[in-house]
């Protein structure tokens, strides 16, 4: 059985700062390196991995270099796993995504998965990229312990997706662990990792 050991990134300047990240290229605070620190120490207590996945974002990248120091594992990077396009929101406050959103008339707070802001990226359409993705790691290391280090919007479009539900898709918080195991024909539904 394959495991996906699935890390958010440590907690950048954006999450500090309560905005939306204005460039792929922002890095991960003092704390987030902490956050990765112990995040790898976790997954040495649990886990064996064999490699770690990584989004190609500057604040995956780095929570990705601490984890493969701590455990001496080689780091490939898939393009898709980046985090949501939020558009006309890069920069702006997290505040601002309800406003903005409430004032767009498509808009169904019930269905909220589905709203996509001006020059950007539904969930629904994070949903979509993340799952072929993940598909095909699954294919190509079908019975591998890989850490796969993303973002919030990347791992809670995942979730959705394995469980067929957006109502009760969970955000991790930073370096917040989600293990998804796998077979070949099936994927068991994600599970939160807790101390």
């Amino acid at each position: 059985m394959g495991k996906l050991i699935m890390v958010r990134h440590g907690e950048s300047e954006g999450n500090r700062d309560r905005r939306f990240t204005i460039s792929p290229e922002v890095p991960i605070t003092e704390l987030g390196r902490q956050q990765a620190r112990e995040a790898a120490l976790r997954i040495a207590r649990l886990f064996t991995p064999e490699r770690i996945i990584s989004s190609p974002y500057r604040r995956a990248r780095q929570t990705s270099d601490i984890i493969a120091g701590e455990l001496s594992l080689p780091i490939e990077v898939v393009h898709d796993l980046h985090e949501r396009d939020l558009g006309v929101l890069k920069g702006q406050s997290y505040d601002l995504l309800r406003d903005l959103a409430g004032q767009d008339s498509g808009y169904d707070p019930k269905r909220g998965w589905l709203w996509r802001p001006e020059g950007g990226e539904s969930y629904e359409d994070v949903r979509l990229r993340v799952s072929v993705a993940i598909d095909e790691i699954r294919r190509r290391y079908p019975t591998e312990e890989l850490v796969v280090v993303s973002h919030g919007g990347v791992m809670l479009s995942l979730w959705a997706h394995l469980t067929g539900a957006w109502e009760a898709a969970h955000l991790p918080p930073n370096c917040g662990i989600v293990l998804i195991e796998h077979e070949p024909n099936r994927v068991h539904p994600p599970k939160l990792l807790t101390d």
